[in-house]
Formats: structure tokens, sequence, C-alpha cells
């Protein structure tokens, strides 16, 4: 009994020593006497205020605070070192805090959090670190919340409610009052906006601000999905009705002012269920043998003016979003799909880059401006690849956009030979000088009316479309030179691209050498080359999505602004985005900025134009997310009605708790939970990427071929559960 009494009179005092520091430390410019200190402990009884009294009096004798006055006690000022950092939590509850110019994450245990969420950023004191182990603190303030609505689902109670968040990093759920509750309904799937978080209450409050609907129906969860994320899906109305006032004519007193290419041969190459078209490519044989070949661009910037309602909303959204059964235009559609889209036999205002091409696919002449065009013809990638397959002017019916077999002009299919002829010699030249090419497989649904999936398909980069790529990207490097080597410098919005992370090169290659595969680490040329190779080694074998995220993960991430370090990817000193203004707010800066020094203007200033390009970066990095997350709600949506199938798979990811399993047909993946394989108990080899049985010595590794069925599909969750068959024979 004594030895029980004794640890609980040290915890006590372990709490009271605690709640005194809390105090002081909070407002260390204050000093308190013991009274206030009591209070905010709401310690009550005499006994544990003598307690407190004295427990003040040692703490002061050991010079642990200060008496400023009699009775009244301060905090000695720390000499802690405190950091900001932003919060990244995990599934576990625990998180770590990324802080910029430290090596190393610091990590926080679930219950020093002190209610930070995913990403906000926050103040860290950083523990003294002990030989051999990582750095490890607390989070002593919240600095920013990153985001203030969640996505929920509600559970209503008498005379109140509580919402249970979806993202599966958030540790809490949300207190909701009864006059916040907004007529939801019971197990409605919600946005609940963020209010406050009281000291001594269990859960943060918050008001439900809409209602989505019901969990697992396809709208619910595909606004559910870009609620997440904060992206919109619909433009406010006071941007509608500006949009619609807009005058689109086009004006002969406009078309004065620019170079007319409309009598130019011109068209435009796109995908066959493309609304908007923003670029398109003219062709002219020079006297001299060259070919003056132009870039043009829808000219965006004509409509969208600075300080409108318009362009605010453009730059708040600053990209277009591609879901798996919509796009969530950066534009209104009278901009979008009609005045900006350079449809066939219309007049379009453009932003153009003209250049004279030689036989060798050299530029020896530039130039940028304003013009006007009139696109001859529109075709879909299908349709040039026929062209360039088969050298002919008719487009069968099977792969017509028309509906049926269509002829075009001797002209266009020589155009169209020409261009694809310069645009692989430059394509080759490029791959020579160090850009590494990456034609990962992107997944696409057949839909029904209804937005159900009937089948998955793959979409393949063909030569037709790497002929647009190759003249976009001739595009974009040169408005990048011609603005990059001007003197003195100029502000100038360019798209970057670090050099790979070794570390995860390493880590590379020690995966892919038991595919029989190396990378060459002598020098940047080799690495690329290697990475090449690699990626073309792997192409059609069972390891190849495997291998090629894998590769994109080495990678660093391009990203928009003012500090021009080149392009390591496509192996550009200069780059920049001007193709792609209907969907790219950095694109509709960069023909501001472009036609400004045109016309003679002064640099810009450089810190308000980073901070846009920061906020595209970011608005793109969550449009990619929420892209990938629809993704990953249709396959799991297509697999609910193949759950009494076979599937042959590779095994795509290991962890401690299963084993992740990407279906090669489909290139759906779902996880096989180590507690779900029968017969035997299996731990996690990290050094082999690898999964051991302990009785069979049974090997499931990264890259393994395995058949698998579906165990369970949850919409909600956006999470697909496989039952592991066996290995592939």
């Amino acid at each position: 009994m004594s030895k029980k009494k004794k640890r609980s009179s040290s915890q006590k005092k372990n709490e009271i020593t605690r709640g005194i520091f809390t105090i002081l430390e909070k407002d260390p410019k204050k000093s308190f006497n013991y009274k206030e200190i009591a209070s905010r402990l709401n310690i009550e009884n005499a006994n544990d205020r003598n307690d407190l009294i004295k427990r003040l009096v040692q703490l002061k004798e050991k010079r642990r605070i200060v008496e400023e006055s009699p009775g009244k006690y301060k905090a000695i000022v720390s000499t802690r070192t405190y950091h900001t950092g932003t919060v990244d939590l995990t599934s576990r509850g625990n998180a770590y805090i990324i802080v910029e110019g430290l090596d190393d994450d610091v990590f926080i245990p679930a219950n020093k959090i002190n209610k930070a969420f995913h990403k906000d950023t926050v103040e860290v004191y950083i523990y003294p670190r002990r030989k051999g182990k990582k750095l490890e603190g607390e989070v002593t303030k919240i600095i920013e919340r990153y985001k203030t609505a969640f996505v929920g689902i509600v559970d209503i109670q008498k005379t109140f409610a509580f919402v249970r968040i979806s993202d599966f990093r958030m540790y809490t759920d949300f207190f909701v009052g009864k006059d916040n509750i907004n007529n939801a309904e019971d197990g409605d799937k919600v946005i609940v906006e963020f209010n406050e978080w009281p000291d001594k209450t269990d859960s943060p409050f918050g008001t439900i601000t809409q209602v989505l609907g019901k969990p697992g129906e396809h709208n619910t969860e595909i606004h559910s999905i870009l609620a997440e994320y904060g992206l919109p899906y619909e433009f406010p109305v006071e941007v509608e009705q500006f949009a619609n006032q807009l005058d689109t004519e086009i004006k002969i007193e406009e078309i004065a002012k620019r170079r007319d290419m409309r009598d130019t041969l011109t068209f435009t190459i796109d995908p066959k269920d493309a609304k908007d078209f923003d670029d398109a490519l003219s062709f002219v044989v020079l006297e001299n043998g060259n070919y003056e070949i132009g870039v043009h661009i829808a000219d965006v910037s004509h409509y969208l003016t600075p300080d409108t309602v318009m362009d605010d909303e453009a730059y708040e959204r600053a990209t277009s979003v591609y879901l798996v059964d919509r796009v969530v235009p950066m534009l209104p559609e009278v901009l979008s799909n009609n005045a900006c889209s350079l449809r066939p036999h219309e007049e379009k205002y453009t932003f153009s880059a003209i250049f004279e091409i030689d036989k060798k696919a050299h530029v020896i002449n530039q130039w940028f401006g304003r013009t006007v065009i009139n696109s001859n013809e529109r075709f879909s990638y299908e349709e040039a690849q026929h062209i360039i397959e088969n050298e002919v002017n008719v487009i069968p019916e099977d792969i017509s956009i028309r509906g049926e077999a269509y002829e075009t002009s001797d002209e266009v299919v020589e155009a169209t030979l020409k261009l694809d002829e310069l645009a692989k010699i430059m394509r080759s030249r490029r791959m020579g000088e160090g850009a590494i090419s990456f034609d990962k497989v992107e997944v696409r649904f057949n839909l029904t009316p209804a937005g159900e999936p009937e089948s998955v398909y793959f979409k393949e980069s063909k030569d037709a479309n790497k002929l647009i790529e190759e003249f976009m990207l001739l595009a974009n490097r040169k408005v990048a030179e011609f603005i990059g080597k001007q003197k003195p410098k100029k502000t100038f919005v360019y798209r970057i691209h670090d050099e790979p992370n070794e570390e995860k090169l390493m880590a590379l290659n020690g995966i892919v050498a038991r595919f029989g595969h190396k990378l060459d680490f002598r020098d940047k040329k080799t690495i690329s080359a290697s990475l090449n190779q690699l990626l073309e080694d792997v192409k059609g074998k069972g390891e190849q999505n495997m291998v090629d995220t894998l590769a994109i993960r080495t990678m660093s991430k391009a990203i928009y602004t003012t500090d021009n370090i080149g392009h390591y990817g496509l192996a550009f000193d200069y780059y920049t985005h001007f193709t792609s203004p209907i969907r790219r707010y950095p694109d509709v800066m960069v023909h501001r900025l472009l036609q400004h020094y045109l016309d003679n203007g002064d640099s810009v200033k450089e810190e308000v134009y980073e901070e846009k390009c920061k906020h595209s970066s970011d608005m793109e990095s969550l449009a990619a997310n929420a892209e990938r997350d629809s993704i990953k709600y249709m396959q799991i949506k297509f697999m609910e009605d193949h759950q009494d199938r076979e599937f042959v798979g590779v095994i795509s990811g290991v962890t401690e708790w299963g084993i992740y399993v990407e279906i090669v047909e489909n290139k759906c993946e779902g996880m096989v939970r180590i507690s779900d394989i029968k017969g035997d108990y299996y731990t996690f080899d990290e050094k082999q990427y690898a999964i051991v049985g302990n009785k069979t010595n049974q090997v499931y590794q990264l890259g393994d071929e395995v058949i698998v069925m579906v165990k369970n599909t949850d919409l909600v969750k956006r999470h697909l559960d496989f039952t592991l068959i066996g290995a592939v024979e």
C-alpha cells in the first residue's frame, strides 16, 4: 500500500509542476500569484492549494521560476530553441514536422501534437538530441491553419452532432452544436467548418456549411474529393455574370494591331473528346527551302484582364482540374469552350511563337507576338496518327470524330508528315542532351451516360502526341530563353525542375537490380541515359508501372518560380509554360509579361510574381492529388462488379502491415493485409522489400506476380482490399 501511495503522491507533484510551467510559459511576460494559478488548474481543495504553494517555493529556490514580487511568480525566459515548420500527420496519429534548413524531420508523438492538423504551420520545440536517436519534439503553438473546412460523415444525436472526418490523418471528430447542424441528416456526407478548439474539450467545435449527399453516391463522392482539397465545382454568380457580359466579337480594329495569319494553313490536334482547343500549328514552306512553323496559343489575356472578379477567380483556381468524369475549368465556359477555343473555320485571337526552321530542325529565326488565325482543320490524335502511319488524306469512319469517313487536303497531309519528321529530330536531339522520357501508362475509363465505369483503357502516347509535345516544348523553351537571356535581368515566370535526389536514386537502383537493371552514377548525363534505358527495358513487362512510378518518385517536383535553375527532366536551361493559358494561370502570367517586355516595359517586382508562382505550384499539386483520388475512386467502383474473378497482379508496395498489389490488366491497386494471409505468419523484411513466412519461408517480394481476388471495396474511404490466392507459378 505504501508504494502505491508514494507513486500517487509523486504523480500529483508532477502534474502540479507541469501545470505551473504550462501557465507561466504560455504568458512569460506576466506574473501570477498562487490563486490565479490554482484557478487555471481547477485546484479547489485546501490540500492541493498547499501543495501548489509548496511547489512554487521549491521551484523558486531551484531557480526554475522567479518570484518577481512577493507571492507573484514568473517564468524564466527559456533559451530553448523553437522552429517553424509544417505538420505531416501519419495514419497512426503521430506526426513529423518539416522544418526548412533541418536535414531531418522532427518526430512528434501523438500526445505532443497539441491540436495541430495536417499541413498546419506550427512552432515546434525540439528536444536535445540523444546519440543515435531521431529528432523529437512537441508542437508549442499553431501559427496558421492550413485549412479550416473538412469533409466527413455526420452522426446526429438529440441536441448535438459529431462529424467523423474522412481524411485518415485526422485524429479527432468535430463537435457540432444543435444550431450549427444546418438541416443535415444522420449519415450525410458534409463539409464542416472549424470554429475553435477550447481548452479542456476533447473535440474541436465546428459548423456544418454544406451537405454533399449520401455516402457512396457518385456525385457525392466526386464533390467530396473536390471539397477535401478546397477545390470549387461551380463559379460564383458574379464571375459567370461578368464572363457572360464580355464582348467576344472579333473586331477589325483589333485585327489591325495583330499579325494577320488567317490565310496561313493552320490546324489543331487534340484528344477526341476535347472541348477547349488552346493550341494550333501553322505550316508554310519558304522559298529558301526552310519552314515557317507557327505555334498559336489562345490569347486568353486579351479577355482576362487584371483586377476583375474573373481574373481573381482564375488566379485562385490557378488550374483546371481533370477528374475522371468531368473537368472543373479555370475559366468560365464562355471563354474556355467558346471565345478562346481555337475551333476550325472561326477567326480567333492568338499569341504566337513563329519559327523559321531548317531541314535539320534548327531554329534559324523566331518571332513572338499577337496574331489572328482561322484554323482550317480540327484533328484528333487518332486521326493525325492515321495520317502519319498511312500517308493518306482519307480518315476512315471508325476513327473519324465526324461520325463518317473524311477526306482532308494533300496540303494538310504534307504538313503533318513534315511536322512529324521535324518533331522526331528534335526529340532525338533532346534525348541525346540528357532529357528523360517518362511515358507512364495513364488509366482512363469508358463511362456510361450515368458516369458508371464500363471498361478500363490506357492512354498511349504515339507519334501524333509527340509531334504536338515537341512543338509545345519548343515554344515554351524559346519564350523562356528570349526573356531569360535579356540584360539587365527581367522578372519572369519559369517552370523549373531540380536534379533528382541521390538517396532516392540509390534506393531505386537497389530495387531494379533485382530485375537485372542498373543505373550509371558517373555524371548527370549517364544518370539520365541509364534512367532512359531502364524505362525502355521495362516496357511491356510486369514491373513496368512499378518501375515507372518509383523512377518518377526519385525526381524533384517541377514548380513555378522567378528563380531559373533550368529543367532537369527536359534538359533545358530555360523553360516556361506558354502554351495552355485556358487551363493554367502561369501561362496567362507568361503572356502578360511577354507582351509587357515586347512593349519595352521595365522589369516587374520579383516578390509579387514569386508569391503568385508559389500559389500556382500549390494549386497544381492539389489538383493532381484530386485527379489521382478520382481515378482511385473509379477503379474501386469498377472493381465492385468484379468480386468473383481472379486477377494477376504485381506487388507494387510492401509494408509491415501488408502488400500492395496492382492488377496487370487494369492497373487497379489494392491491399492484402498480412493478417489475412492464411497458412503462415508473415513478417516484414525491409531490406528485401518483402514479407516472409515464418514456417514455410514463402517470400512475397516487390515486383513478384501474384493472384488475387477482391475482398472488399469501400467507395467512401476509397480503399480496395484483396485476398491473396497465391504466387503465379
